[in-house]
């Protein structure tokens, strides 16, 4: 399955949702922000939203500095 994280394509092997690619790409347990094709996915739905085929994920973690 072919997926675009922060606009770049990866290839998943099955289908996942949000929270175990956060783990996959070293974000478990970190603050950040997820979107799934331009809609903003709460925290609380991360388990529960699965991925698709063509699934376009922008993944924004907070900046320091000023």
């Amino acid at each position: 399955m072919k997926i675009t994280i922060n606009g770049q394509e990866k290839t998943c092997a099955a289908q996942l949702d949000i929270a175990a690619l956060l783990e996959t790409e070293g974000y478990a347990g970190k603050l950040v922000a997820v979107a799934l094709n331009g809609t903003f996915i709460p925290k609380s739905r991360h388990k529960e939203t699965i991925l698709n085929e063509g699934s376009a994920i922008e993944i924004l973690a907070p900046m320091q500095g000023g």
